[in-house]
């Protein structure tokens, strides 16, 4: 009987379908409760989103556009402040990260962890001088240009910074992408959490 055996490998089907997706959902949702899982996946936001700004920040100027500029400012400010959750998650993360990785991943994390404790603040200034340069000139419109130049350096600069810190994250658990030893100011026996 084709049909009796069709209609079994169906239902045998669609049961392994089911407890597949269940299994998926499970795994993520365990995998979203911690906290180092969510910091690796949301920590290339800042980078790329301020790349894509300060690409469309640029054009913007070169179409000579208002309104590009402030689609360009709110990418800007929206990738600058989303560094607050990844170092929120950074920080939830450190102890699990520290307690798995080899002495010389421990000295790069807490280099990691210096340089985004002492880099973040410019993340919110830049995200502050962002909103202000969309805001400000609808009520004064002649610094608006100048808002948006003075936020476009402020973002240049933050991408540098974002390569110095992820410098150092990088090297936490990848052996293969530590080229020198890790920074004497990061070395794990100064660790004193």
């Amino acid at each position: 009987m084709p049909d009796a055996a069709h209609h079994r490998r169906a239902k045998a089907g669609a049961f392994a379908h089911a407890a597949f997706r269940m299994s998926f959902f499970e795994t993520l949702s365990e995998d979203l409760s911690q906290p180092e899982y969510v910091h690796v996946l949301i920590n290339p936001l800042p980078v790329y989103g301020l790349t894509m700004g300060v690409l469309a920040l640029v054009t913007a100027f070169m179409i000579r556009s208002r309104r590009a500029q402030v689609v360009a400012l709110v990418l800007i400010v929206v990738s600058a402040a989303s560094a607050w959750p990844v170092f929120i998650y950074g920080e939830k993360g450190y102890q699990r990260v520290h307690a798995m990785s080899d002495n010389d991943g421990q000295a790069w994390l807490d280099a990691h962890k210096r340089r985004a404790e002492k880099m973040i603040y410019i993340y919110y200034v830049t995200a502050a001088v962002g909103l202000i340069a969309i805001v400000a000139p609808l009520r004064w419109p002649s610094i608006a240009p100048s808002m948006a130049a003075f936020t476009l350096i402020l973002a240049m600069g933050l991408l540098g910074v974002g390569g110095y810190i992820a410098y150092a994250g990088g090297k936490v658990r990848h052996r293969e992408f530590r080229n020198e030893p890790p920074p004497e100011e990061g070395t794990a026996e100064r660790h004193t959490e």
